[in-house]
């Protein structure tokens, strides 16, 4: 009997930002400025954690009138602690995002573990995309728990 072939939950839910805490890197002066972002989200649906850990690393893009930046892209890497499809553990997203004045598009990648944590076979990607001004941001997750 042929084995079954495992298919990816599609799922969504939400999440909110409790707390941004942002800090220039390196020279302010020039055509890309680096910033980091210290956050705290808060997700509900398919994936349910309270207050992860997040750390990004911004690279906004000077306009040529020197003028407040509103483009750029951004990497980060978020540790969750809560629940998938039932399973408490711990997980960590790779996120990979590029912003414009309207809001920020955002792929993650669950990144593979060596624990004895019991999430750690859960495998999946996602995104999002947020527009600025709103704290709630849906998200779309497909999964495999392994």
């Amino acid at each position: 009997m042929p084995a079954e072939s495992s298919v990816p939950a599609e799922t969504h839910g939400h999440f909110v930002c409790d707390d941004w805490q942002e800090s220039p890197l390196g020279p302010q002066d020039g055509p890309v400025r680096l910033a980091r972002a210290l956050v705290a989200n808060t997700y509900s649906g398919a994936i349910e954690a309270t207050r992860t850990t997040c750390a990004y690393t911004i690279a906004y893009t000077v306009p040529e009138d020197g003028s407040t930046p509103t483009t750029g892209f951004c990497t980060g890497i978020q540790l969750l602690t809560g629940t998938v499809a039932g399973r408490t553990g711990t997980f960590v997203l790779e996120e990979r995002a590029t912003f414009t004045p309207e809001g920020v598009e955002c792929a993650f990648t669950v990144v593979p573990t060596h624990t004895a944590d019991p999430l750690r076979r859960l495998a999946g990607s996602g995104s999002y995309t947020a527009r600025h001004g709103e704290r709630k941001v849906a998200y779309r997750f497909a999964h495999e728990l392994g």
